[in-house]
């Protein structure tokens, strides 16, 4: 058996894959434990490494150094293509209010962490693990370590302080979102019932469900007026998919006269439809898609690469083939296109019109699902070696004496962000399939934390029972509790944010799933999910960004 004890002590590549898959497989499965839907989530693998490493199991050093920052890398570009797409929509509209005050909790939390360095005396290499892990944000983490090997003459124990700064804190990272949620529920004295009925009339998610209805024209004041004149239809978002016509189903052009007596079967919001049901007369018991006719229904999915950023506008489906898109599903929300709708690849189509038609349009988008499912993986390098440059590239910043970089997590993370905005650089397509992205960000956060975790497990222990480990829970606490509470009063007295849109946006603001998933529980609502995805994007830049600040700003001599 002894070949068997030196994959456990020896110091080869297969010992090494052998420690770091047995402790990421059982951080994975501490980290799966709930307690009322609560549990450590991924970060059970930093403790699963600690504990490991705590027990004396090491790996080669240059195996872990080289998987640590792989894993790193995986993870921070796998984040950036997944909140590229979204982070300046974020910003818009109804977004602002509640990204302001994500960006306040997260500029708090970073006050209160310098203040805690100079008040406190804590060095700031624990300083950025407490704000890390008190927010419960791991990439913070990932890039707090990486500016700090920019640090000359650096010690290896001072290098651990971040990861077990961060160990000690996670815990009331979590039940810390959850207490202010609770506290910010009894003093306000919320009524759950009352606060959802308030966000049905301004949930922009309700308003993003799609219904349909069958229509009848009674009203006299639109026969022949042409349905792209119709009052309500243009630039509502509503999509008017067939009419029956004396007596014969089809796709509506836009020019098509209305006539007394048509049957519209619309497609949009419950919101837009009550309205353009006002406008255009009254429902129709005929149901249209229950009518036998050649017209059929397809999902496509754009494979194509010339079709990418036309407007379906440009693209004129209705005219040219008699087909009409009255659907499209992109980042797993269902909505209705407007004309001037910009395609993506990847988005999804309900196509209505008739079968050789409809084939001609999946010709066009490519509707391609094979393509679409396997990853592009020429993109997903060349992207990676992009970001690993610009990461390397020294820049000089006033006042700071040595230049900077934004290293392995910043350089891939921003390079990410810009690609997935811009879509598509000649052949290739910055686009990365949901599943192949939580794959790759799973591996590469549990390569990550389990390498940091053996790395600093000779000191956990001894930390927290002989050293600062209990202050610093103490001081985490305060990064963690205080900002939450100050923006979620503010927000609730000042702005009167509904409850359920302060849940989320506290769970968002520390970009915590299982806060998130809690907040669902008690609100017993999906409402809280908006606000969340909306301060996401913003909240996991921003704090990345103060993680590295701080060691570019305090640790610089």
């Amino acid at each position: 058996m002894n070949w068997f004890s030196a994959l456990f002590h020896g110091e080869t590549v297969a010992s090494s894959v052998t420690i770091l898959g047995v402790v990421i497989a059982l951080g994975l499965a501490i980290g799966s434990v709930k307690i009322k839907s609560i549990g450590l989530g991924i970060a059970g693998v930093l403790f699963s490494g600690l504990l490991m490493g705590h027990l004396g199991l090491k790996i080669n050093g240059e195996v872990l150094d080289f998987a640590r920052e792989f894993g790193l890398i995986l993870f921070v570009y796998t984040i950036g293509m997944q909140v590229g797409p979204g982070f300046l929509a974020s910003l818009r509209r109804q977004g602002l209010p509640l990204n302001l005050m994500a960006i306040a909790i997260v500029l708090l939390g970073a006050a209160i962490a310098v203040g805690i360095h100079y008040s406190a005396g804590v060095e700031i290499p624990a300083v950025v693990g407490l704000f890390s892990g008190g927010t419960t944000n791991t990439p913070s983490l990932a890039a707090a370590q990486q500016a700090l090997k920019d640090v000359p003459n650096l010690s290896v124990e001072t290098s651990k302080l971040p990861s077990l700064a961060y160990a000690v804190a996670y815990p009331f990272g979590i039940l810390g979102i959850i207490l202010a949620m609770l506290l910010v529920r009894v003093v306000f004295r919320v009524n759950l019932t009352a606060e959802e009925q308030a966000m049905g009339g301004q949930n922009p998610a309700a308003k993003s469900r799609v219904s349909r209805a069958n229509l009848e024209v009674t009203n006299r004041n639109l026969v022949d007026v042409q349905i792209q004149n119709v009052p309500m239809i243009s630039g509502s978002g509503l999509v008017i998919s067939r009419i029956l016509q004396d007596g014969i189903l089809s796709v509506p052009q836009p020019e098509t006269r209305l006539k007394f007596g048509d049957v519209l079967l619309a497609v949009g919001s419950p919101e837009e439809l009550d309205k353009l049901r006002m406008v255009v007369g009254c429902e129709s018991d005929t149901d249209l898609r229950m009518l036998a006719s050649p017209l059929t229904t397809k999902r496509l999915v754009v494979t194509r690469k010339n079709v990418l950023g036309k407007s379906l506008e440009e693209l004129d489906f209705v005219r040219r083939y008699g087909v009409v898109l009255s659907r499209v599903s992109r980042a797993e929300i269902e909505f209705t296109p407007t004309h001037d709708f910009r395609i993506q690849y990847g988005d999804t189509f309900l196509a209505v019109g008739e079968g050789p038609a409809i084939a001609k349009v999946a010709q066009e988008l490519g509707d391609s699902p094979k393509a679409l499912n396997h990853p592009q993986l020429i993109p997903v390098f060349l992207g990676i070696v992009l970001g690993v440059i610009v990461g390397s590239l020294p820049m000089s910043l006033p006042g700071v004496p040595a230049p900077v970089k934004l290293g392995l997590a910043g350089g891939p993370l921003l390079v990410a962000i810009i690609l997935s905005r811009i879509g598509r650089i000649g052949p290739l397509v910055w686009h990365m399939p949901i599943s192949a992205n939580f794959m790759l960000r799973e591996v590469g956060i549990t390569l990550f934390l389990g390498c940091v975790g053996l790395r600093s497990g000779d000191r956990f222990i001894s930390t927290l029972i002989e050293g600062p480990g209990l202050q610093w829970m103490a001081l985490a606490a305060l990064i963690t509790i205080v900002p939450l509470l100050l923006v979620a009063f503010v927000g609730r007295l000042l702005l009167r944010a509904n409850y359920m849109t302060l849940c989320g946006l506290l769970a968002g603001s520390m970009t915590d799933p299982p806060a998130l998933a809690f907040a669902q529980n008690i609100t017993r609502s999906d409402a809280p999910n908006l606000a969340y995805a909306t301060v996401y994007p913003t909240t996991m830049i921003l704090r990345v960004l103060c993680a590295q600040l701080m060691v570019i700003a305090l640790m610089q001599h």
